[in-house]
């Protein structure tokens, strides 16, 4: 009763606390999956789970020992993960978010990485190379390692040599750098793909289907560059035709008007497994603790008066309510309405005329001494009486 009350009661800043916490637990799961402080997250996740129970249950010596060993926990993980903490905080850029950061624009790096793809194809190098444009990357691809720097020659061969650790997954790309190096993709399901396509190909088109990235392959066996935008297929001849492709691909994108519907898509529908299944860890969390929380409510509550002198009648008001404001926590304050708080007032010293009674908190009767009573409008209310006819 008492969550369906929390619930019915939502107020905006509620909300936004929900939204910002699911957005932002979303993004450390982005960030650490398939690190090893990923695991040490599923553990700190469960520790939560029990404190937050215990703390809901009044269990206090486990909340006790929680509260001591929890900042212990925090520093030994900072300790033991620094290394990945540092990385995820590498690739949140807030400057770059906001467009605040100057980047570099496609016609400064296009023709070297151009170059530098057709470099690997003369070597039968086999590669796979994602450029981001306006949809993110990184919700849908798995894995992946934070290097940055140019593509250069050099640095593409290094990684897609087939001695490199690197050399299976592919590279993710933006405006000009690389930032994540062996990730993984979804492989496309699409029936009637070219039987000459093996799995960097159907990986390829694999993202081209769910994004709006441009996909770079290089088989191996044939020397072949293959270029995907938007899951048509391409195959430029020369670096100067594929630089021109790689151009006319960026730049549009940048420019185009998007229909807002197509924009908030990718948003709900990209990784929505994981992005509903956070928003609903997020809202079990915040209905467990939001019971905890002090909380104010304002409410009209009817006045019942009793005692009325039997040659009496009251002239005005007719259906006296006072609105008072109580504080407790949220969850017996939420619960509160005029069904469940009483007040009376005693009218047995009353005569003809007008007569001011003051209002006062032992008038009230609340459901529990949990919560407490903190302003009554108006403080003091005014009858008028006059005698009944025929009294």
């Amino acid at each position: 009763m008492s969550t369906l009350a929390i619930i019915a009661n939502l107020r905006i800043q509620d909300l936004l606390d929900i939204l910002f916490l699911t957005v932002l637990a979303y993004h450390l799961y982005l960030w650490f999956r398939g690190t090893k402080a990923f695991k040490a997250l599923i553990g700190l996740f469960a520790l939560g789970v029990i404190f937050t129970m215990a703390q809901t249950w009044g269990l206090f010596l486990t909340t006790w020992v929680f509260q001591i060993l929890w900042q212990v926990l925090v520093i030994l993980l900072i300790i033991l993960f620094q290394s990945e903490i540092r990385q995820a905080l590498e690739r949140f850029d807030p400057l770059r978010t906001l467009g605040l950061r100057k980047t570099a624009q496609p016609g400064q790096w296009t023709q070297g990485l151009s170059d530098a793809v057709f470099g690997l194809a003369e070597r039968r190098l086999g590669a796979l190379i994602i450029l981001e444009r306006s949809e993110r990357v990184e919700e849908c691809v798995t894995s992946g390692q934070t290097l940055e720097g140019k593509p250069t020659s050099e640095i593409l061969t290094s990684i897609f040599q087939k001695e490199s650790p690197l050399h299976d997954g592919a590279i993710l790309i933006k405006e000009g750098r690389i930032q994540l190096v062996a990730c993984y993709l979804p492989l496309s399901s699409e029936d009637g793909l070219p039987k000459e396509w093996g799995t960097r190909h159907r990986a390829a088109m694999g993202l081209s289907e769910r994004c709006d990235a441009i996909m770079v392959v290089v088989s191996e066996e044939r020397g072949e560059v293959t270029l995907m935008v938007e899951r048509k297929v391409f195959h430029p001849a020369t670096p100067g035709v594929m630089s021109q492709m790689l151009l006319d691909a960026l730049r549009p994108a940048a420019r185009e008007t998007v229909p807002w519907k197509e924009k908030i898509r990718p948003l709900v529908l990209n990784q929505w497994k994981a992005k509903y299944g956070t928003l609903l860890l997020v809202l079990v969390f915040w209905l467990l603790l939001a019971g905890q929380q002090d909380f104010e409510v304002t409410f009209a509550v009817p006045l019942e008066v009793r005692n009325v002198p039997a040659a009496m009648t009251i002239a005005e008001p007719l259906d006296p309510r006072v609105r008072i404001r109580v504080r407790g926590l949220r969850k017996d304050a939420s619960v509160l309405s005029e069904k469940n708080v009483h007040a009376e007032l005693d009218l047995s010293p009353s005569a003809t005329g007008k007569r001011s009674f003051a209002l006062t908190r032992d008038l009230f009767k609340l459901p529990n001494e949990r919560v407490y009573i903190v302003n009554i409008e108006p403080s003091q209310i005014t009858f008028k009486f006059h005698e009944t006819p025929g009294s």
